[in-house]
């Protein structure tokens, strides 16, 4: 159903290296966008043709990328700001400095409000856009031992998007937030195996004990390729009257309804 559904739109996907970001970035490309992938250092894999290295929490790249996608193409139909981290110690408010907070806030909500302000001009001429904002199923859900700043950082990015959608809706540009839970990434593989060095724990206990915190109903991880059906569909004119949206793709972890 997808197959060219993007061909002629250029997408922007921060982070598009590896993770969520690359599966996104596969997706959209498998349905015909030209996307454009930034990470802080260039991919392995040789079939990205349209990077750019950039690190997001530097204050000009967000003017740098948008210069270098309007330059080349000329317009933005979609941007997903999937860039993101928790690059924090666990252990609760003690264990975090300034510094902690500074660059929880820098990567995973301030980079984000700079990609848009950039290229949110291109969009409002062209009287089209999607924006998708990836978040976290920790900002509803915060785990103090592990996602403090973190949380906050992405509880105050679903908080932005809102505003955002009701801002910028009557100009034809759509943002709406996909809330993953528990990935199978390499960030969170490598999280795992550091929580098991810290608490001196085998990996499959430390991975238990995750699942057992976050509360995960269908008790696996998820795939990155299925945060990105959900993007692409999201991305899609098949989600038209959709925004001001946050979905959580969490296997049931969330315990509200």
């Amino acid at each position: 159903m997808m197959e060219n559904s993007f061909k002629g739109q250029v997408a922007l996907v921060t982070g598009g290296t590896k993770g969520i970001g690359k599966a996104i970035a596969d997706k959209l490309t498998a349905a015909g966008a030209q996307v454009v992938v930034t990470a802080r250092t260039a991919p392995t894999d040789t079939s990205l043709q349209n990077f750019i290295a950039a690190d997001l929490t530097q204050p000009d790249s967000a003017d740098r990328i948008a210069k270098e996608i309007l330059n080349k193409y000329g317009r933005i139909n979609i941007i997903v700001n999937n860039a993101g981290a928790n690059l924090s110690p666990g252990g609760g408010f003690s264990t975090l400095s300034d510094e902690h907070w500074y660059n929880d806030w820098q990567l995973n909500f301030l980079s984000i409000v700079r990609i848009n302000k950039a290229l949110l001009p291109a969009m409002i001429e062209q009287k089209h856009g999607v924006i998708i904002n990836i978040s976290t199923g920790a900002a509803k859900q915060p785990i103090w031992e592990m996602t403090m700043s973190y949380s906050s950082a992405k509880a105050a990015l679903n908080v932005y998007s809102k505003a955002l959608a009701s801002e910028v809706g009557s100009k034809g540009i759509r943002v709406n937030v996909v809330s993953p839970g528990v990935v199978k990434t390499p960030l969170m593989l490598e999280f795992i195996e550091n929580l098991a060095t810290s608490s001196q724990i085998t990996v499959d206990a430390a991975f238990k004990a995750v699942m057992d915190k976050v509360g995960v109903a269908m008790g696996r991880m998820a795939e990155p390729e299925e945060i990105a059906d959900l993007v692409a569909f999201l991305a899609s004119p098949n989600a038209n009257y959709i925004t001001g949206a946050n979905y959580s793709v969490d296997g049931g972890a969330s315990p509200t309804v």
